[in-house]
């Protein structure tokens, strides 16, 4: 395991252990799904495995599945470790990394679609629909298995999210409930938005067509893109147009959805963070 994912682990553990003490009529829910595993992996095999069970995917076998793809890249649990960090710096009800697994369905879809895209990328492309139908029958949360999505995002309430087969998310991302990532017209290719690192986009928003969404930019709530975004651009409006710039470097860590500085619009950009590959 990584040192991420060590220090989630042993504190999901630290917590699960607290909370049984303290509710113990969750004593059985929380031992199976937290400290009868090894590993942050076994935590989230049996998380999702429970949640996305039905007559047609008994658990035994998404158990079997999950964990194979875990043993197959152990990157999926290392950018889960890195998600759930990223709630907990970001979201101000979050108040425990036990809930976040347990009971946030942006974070579970999320991991649902970490898995589809593994599966995807290894041609098993029937079983990763499959889960993405499952998930977002689930989680009301609707990613199609081939967009590549970075690490340390949050999905924040998350009902609604909408995210098409070419669109790409890069890392340090933050979406809100209702965000639509969407194609324009039925000609194949490229055809929906490639939303770079740092990135926030508030509640309700419709991003559509082969666009880029410049790293740091903000995207206010109930707005329709349908132009490229500058890098560190704040863009509101049906359409939207561009009134200034975020506050900070990283407007998806601070959440700070209403704050953007109009002195500093139209001035030289910061200087772009480095970007993992695909994002």
């Amino acid at each position: 395991m990584t040192q991420r994912m060590d220090h989630v682990f042993a504190r999901l553990r630290e917590e699960a252990r607290a909370t049984m003490n303290r509710e113990p009529l969750l004593r059985a829910f929380i031992t199976a799904r937290i400290t009868a595993h090894d590993d942050l992996a076994g935590c989230l095999t049996a998380i999702l495995s429970r949640r996305l069970a039905d007559d047609d995917l008994p658990r035994e076998a998404l158990e079997s599945l999950f964990a194979q793809c875990h043993a197959q890249d152990e990157t999926l649990a290392d950018m889960a470790a890195s998600d759930i960090l990223s709630v907990l710096e970001r979201d101000a009800a979050a108040e425990d990394a036990l809930s976040v697994v347990l009971y946030q369905k942006g974070f579970q879809a999320l991991q649902s679609h970490r898995l589809a895209h593994h599966l995807h990328g290894l041609g098993r492309t029937e079983m990763a629909m499959m889960l993405q139908s499952r998930s977002a029958e689930v989680f009301g949360v609707d990613i199609h298995p081939r967009c590549p999505i970075g690490e340390s995002v949050m999905f924040d309430h998350a009902t609604g999210i909408v995210i098409g087969e070419t669109a790409s998310i890069g890392d340090n991302v933050s979406i809100l409930q209702g965000v639509t990532l969407g194609g324009t017209g039925k000609v194949g290719g490229q055809r929906h938005p490639q939303v770079r690192s740092g990135v926030l986009i508030g509640a309700g928003a419709i991003v559509l067509g082969n666009i880029e969404i410049g790293w740091g930019a903000q995207i206010g709530a109930g707005s329709v893109v349908l132009d490229a975004v500058e890098p560190h651009t704040t863009v509101v409006g049906v359409p939207a147009r561009p009134v200034g710039r975020p506050c900070c470097p990283s407007p998806s860590v601070t959440m700070e959805h209403g704050a953007f500085d109009r002195e500093q619009y139209g001035r030289k950009p910061l200087s772009a963070p480095a970007h993992r590959t695909g994002d």
